[in-house]
């Protein structure tokens, strides 16, 4: 299922799969922010074959986020540009667990152009900001005219449950903060979606990350075991964790976070 809503001059691209799993795009001043998943394609097409965009960027390389960028690259002939860490990435075919496989399709490779530390639209220009945490090829954009802030996965959640083995809970807390000294309000968030209050969910989010941090790193000084953390925080399980065997796991969190005290 797709939906379209405007908010402030960008269109807000809600793409649902059969399997309720949901991710943004955005179309703004003739560029497309992200590209949704691959399972999706058919419907995403007829959305590209109404709105003309001279250009494609990715807030990074994970495959719901550019699932259709080989199909764009193929038909419409525009740019597609990603932080360099993504670029091998794209350059290569589907390289994902096959329970990512089913939820957002196979993605195809594609080729991209790497993505400066500022990307020109047809009337603005962006700032393009290293935001890792999610993934190591993550970007913010933001326009400091309009005080636009398209956050890709930094937010999704105002705290976590589960996390993936790549991610990584203090670079998290250090994009948030890098973010947080911008001039914003609202935000276009590629899971929540449009978010007026985009700066005080990043607050709430940064502020239970930090206290998430700290319960852990008290727990590790008294001698808890990784186990046992993990046990105390995060008693309830979720099925992410058996179907993802393990990719996602709030067991990660506690990994995440202690091995960078020791890194």
């Amino acid at each position: 299922m797709i939906d379209i809503s405007m908010h402030n001059e960008v269109t807000c691209v809600k793409a649902e799969t059969p399997s309720k799993n949901s991710v943004y795009l955005y179309l703004v001043d003739g560029m497309l922010i992200d590209t949704g998943p691959q399972i999706l394609e058919n419907k995403l097409i007829a959305f590209y074959n109404r709105h003309h965009f001279d250009s494609v960027t990715l807030t990074h390389s994970h495959e719901d986020h550019a699932g259709t960028a080989s199909w764009i690259q193929k038909n419409k002939s525009v740019p597609i540009y990603i932080h360099p860490k993504g670029m091998k990435v794209c350059h290569s075919s589907a390289d994902y667990p096959e329970y990512r496989q089913r939820a957002w399709g196979i993605r195809k490779e594609f080729q991209t152009l790497p993505l400066e530390d500022s990307i020109q639209s047809r009337h603005l220009e962006w700032e393009a900001i290293y935001t890792p945490g999610h993934a190591d090829d993550h970007v913010s954009l933001f326009n400091k005219e309009t005080g636009r802030l398209f956050s890709g996965d930094i937010f999704i959640l105002p705290t976590i449950k589960v996390l993936m083995k790549s991610e990584s809970v203090s670079k998290m807390m250090n994009s948030i903060q890098k973010l947080l000294k911008l001039d914003f309000g609202a935000m276009y968030c590629s899971h929540a979606g449009y978010l007026p209050d985009g700066r005080e969910k990043l607050k709430t989010k940064l502020n239970n990350l930090q206290g998430i941090y700290e319960s852990v790193m008290d727990l590790h000084k008294k001698g808890y075991s990784v186990l046992e953390i993990d046990k105390t925080l995060f008693a309830k399980k979720y099925r992410v964790e058996e179907y993802s065997k393990g990719e996602y796991s709030s067991i990660n969190i506690v990994y995440s976070i202690l091995s960078d005290t020791q890194s």
